[in-house]
């Protein structure tokens, strides 16, 4: 199914949507994909706001395992209208249930002091392999993101920042050009932003990564600039911190000409799996 497809939802009533099942893939792990829940609460949020208000933040809670095989209702609270800024809370509900609890504030284009932090230095896109070519998206699972080209700077050449613990590169576009929404391309971008960011906490840890619990806990999103979901963008990732069974997370969103356009955090469940125990140190 198409990204369009995913992020179009079925309005219901006011203020309640319903998003669709992705037939091409029963989920990661048995459960929605996290990022599925958030582009689809974020559409949810968008749909009821005027168009002279732009997404600029999002902070969600996955509070449960999502069901892949039923569809997702999504109510949508008007917490707050103003002039220039507009505040929206999305509870994604299943079987009853909320599954993730998102807030999502919306503003007017202004003007103000502008700067940002210099993308890293590394390889571009076009000298590095697709994760397809190196066959490690061969799980059903991961079916549903084929229309996306991920590459993953390799380990000798990613150009570590000093000081920083866990960190991880991933360059990545959607294959097909994209209408000129850009609405279509925020929401995109929210539904990668989950994709590979936990994984930034497992590169140091190869021999442990095949027995841990995995799991976005929340997640948070800020938009900073224009930009296209079609066109290449680079996934500064690292891991500041991890330690009773959780990882924090952290990335930098960067346009191929090394305009920052977003900036994310999460935290995400890395438990030992029940009976294993971890080599000496």
């Amino acid at each position: 199914m198409a990204i369009e497809q995913i992020l179009d939802l079925e309005q219901l009533e006011v203020n309640i949507f319903r998003g669709r099942v992705h037939a091409s893939a029963p989920g990661l792990n048995n459960r929605t994909f996290g990022g599925l829940v958030a582009g689809q609460s974020l559409v949810s949020a968008v749909r009821t706001v005027g168009e002279e208000y732009i997404v600029h933040s999002l902070h969600g809670y996955f509070l449960r395992p999502g069901d892949p095989k039923v569809p997702t209702v999504f109510l949508v609270e008007r917490l707050r209208d103003g002039g220039s800024f507009v505040t929206r809370r999305v509870s994604a509900v299943q079987h009853g249930e909320t599954i993730f609890s998102m807030s999502a504030s919306f503003q007017t284009d202004q003007e103000g002091i502008h700067h940002q932090d210099a993308m890293p230095v590394g390889p571009g896109p076009d000298d590095l392999e697709e994760i397809r070519a190196l066959r490690l998206f061969e799980d059903e699972g991961f079916r549903q993101f084929e229309e996306w080209d991920l590459r993953i700077v390799p380990r000798d050449q990613l150009e570590k920042t000093p000081g920083k613990a866990s960190q991880q590169r991933v360059w990545f576009r959607h294959r097909d050009p994209l209408p000129d929404d850009p609405v279509l391309h925020i929401c995109a971008l929210a539904y990668m932003s989950d994709l590979t960011l936990l994984g930034s906490a497992q590169v140091n840890h190869p021999v442990e990564r095949d027995h841990l619990m995995i799991a976005s806990l929340d997640h948070a999103l800020w938009f900073m600039r224009p930009f296209r979901a079609d066109e290449w963008l680079l996934y500064d990732q690292s891991s500041p911190s991890a330690c009773a069974g959780r990882a924090l997370t952290q990335g930098k969103i960067y346009t191929r000409e090394g305009e920052m356009v977003a900036a994310v955090m999460q935290e995400g469940l890395t438990r030992y799996q029940r009976g294993y125990q971890p080599p000496p140190a």
